[in-house]
């Protein structure tokens, strides 16, 4: 099935989870990554829950701390 990440089309497995996609993607330090499945945050805690579906569109966010 065809979804889009980061604004590019990319064919996946029918029934891949976040979980499974971040994997797949190679994503570092996953545990610190905020995924938005259309839009719609996706709990940390439901991310190996979460199925993908045809058509979703997916960003990866990585929030940085810092400053003075």
């Amino acid at each position: 099935m065809i979804v889009t990440i980061a604004g590019e089309k990319k064919e996946i497995e029918q029934g891949t989870t976040v979980s499974r996609l971040l994997v797949l993607e190679k994503v570092q330090t996953p545990e610190y990554v905020t995924v938005a499945v259309n839009e719609q945050f996706v709990d940390s805690p439901l991310k190996s829950e979460r199925v993908l579906k045809e058509g979703d569109q997916i960003e990866f966010m990585y929030f940085m701390g810092g400053g003075r």
